[in-house]
């Protein structure tokens, strides 16, 4: 009987694919026979589209050390913090052989994880933020202050910062479920999400972004491998995908939409869907758009995250997991380690095994497809629709 490979996961965007997403996987790989990548498709976390496609992306993870890469749905993909990694570590769990999840954090102490994860998860947590006042401060904020009053001030630098804050769910995520994987915290290099730029090698994937969008020469900063994906991409038309060439349709859409439809949108509460409408009604571009639903309590990525979700047609209720595990592309390692795993949902290779799928599993996939429509006409040379039923698994 073959052995079972040690195999460790990463939740990852690489958005684009940096030196700092490169030093995580090398770290992954350190002690592990296989590592399996989970990643976004072509919709992102902080409510904006990716600026390479998946396959793209994909083909980046594969030429710099991932074996197997699986897609994060775009419901859990364009979500907060909890909903991320919740969807995330249930495919790390469901392909049922992943032994370690390894992740960036600014501050790489499980044992502090572990504790503001174990408090969240305490009914003492929802005693102290019912205790604390509502002024109109974002969630975030009257989470922060409930917690210190909890564990003392010490957790506060965790909360403030993306990575830590992303690890903590995930940590709590995987305690949830009771799952063996082990989570590991390495310490993140480079420039912080929303920091000014630093000289350093480590650019964060915002940095790469503007500076892409702006023309400028990022070649010194991502891989040599990823440098030859891009300019690929870039010569067929493809690369990079710009919001912009989207955002007439997005305003034709949101002025077009009732009230119902914006109370209906995951995240939607506390009358917000009266702010959404209204500024529907007056917005003529995205950023007035968000400048005038936004307030004190409603943090900007929300904003932008409830934008996509009306254009792109999610509702309530949105399921609580993903049903399938999509393989988006894989080398020999990583066709090896499929067949040793034992998964708890359907796996899809191809698009003709979605009709194997549950009704939720196909209009899960279908709702995909037509998001993954509308991204194609984000990029300098539109592509034809259907493409999520035509691109072949990558291999390597």
């Amino acid at each position: 009987m073959q052995e079972k490979m040690k195999v460790s996961a990463v939740i990852c965007e690489l958005n684009p694919l940096h030196f700092g997403h490169k030093a995580l996987f090398d770290c992954a790989r350190s002690d592990s026979e296989a590592l399996i990548c989970i990643l976004s498709g072509n919709f992102v976390q902080r409510g904006d589209i990716a600026i390479a496609d998946k396959w793209a992306r994909c083909a980046m993870a594969l030429e710099n050390g991932a074996d197997l890469v699986i897609e994060l749905p775009m419901p859990w993909a364009l979500s907060g913090a909890e909903r991320f990694a919740h969807g995330g570590t249930f495919l790390a769990n469901a392909i049922g052989c992943v032994d370690k999840l390894y992740f960036g954090c600014e501050f790489p102490d499980l044992e502090m994880l572990c504790t503001i994860a174990d408090a969240l998860r305490s009914p003492l947590f929802t005693e102290a933020l019912n205790n604390t006042p509502d002024t109109g401060l974002p969630f975030a904020t009257r989470r922060e202050q409930a917690l210190a009053s909890l564990l003392g001030p010490n957790v506060v630098p965790f909360l403030r910062s993306p990575n830590a804050i992303l690890g903590i769910e995930y940590v709590k995520a995987l305690q949830q479920t009771g799952s063996p994987i082990q989570p590991v915290p390495v310490q993140r290099m480079g420039n912080g999400h929303d920091t000014a730029a630093r000289p350093s090698m480590f650019a964060s994937s915002m940095e790469l972004r503007k500076a892409i969008l702006t023309g400028q020469d990022v070649s010194a900063q991502i891989p040599k491998s990823v440098e030859t994906i891009l300019n690929v991409q870039r010569e067929a038309g493809q690369f990079p995908a710009n919001v912009q060439l989207l955002e007439r349709a997005i305003l034709c859409q949101l002025r077009s939409l009732p009230l119902e439809a914006f109370a209906s949108l995951p995240d939607v509460g506390e009358g917000l869907e009266n702010r959404l409408i209204a500024a529907a009604r007056q917005a003529t571009s995205l950023q007035e758009f968000y400048r005038l639903v936004k307030t004190k309590r409603y943090t900007l990525a929300r904003i932008r995250r409830l934008t996509w979700y009306a254009f792109l047609g999610i509702r309530r209720p949105v399921p609580d997991t993903p049903s399938y595990l999509r393989i988006l592309g894989m080398n020999r390692t990583g066709e090896a380690l499929l067949g040793q795993c034992a998964p708890a949902v359907p796996v899809i290779t191809r698009a003709r095994e979605v009709e194997k799928l549950s009704p939720e599993g196909k209009a899960l996939f279908s709702l995909e497809a037509q998001a993954d429509d509308l991204y194609g006409m984000a990029l300098p040379v539109p592509v034809p629709c259907g493409r999520e039923y035509t691109e072949k698994l990558i291999r390597r």
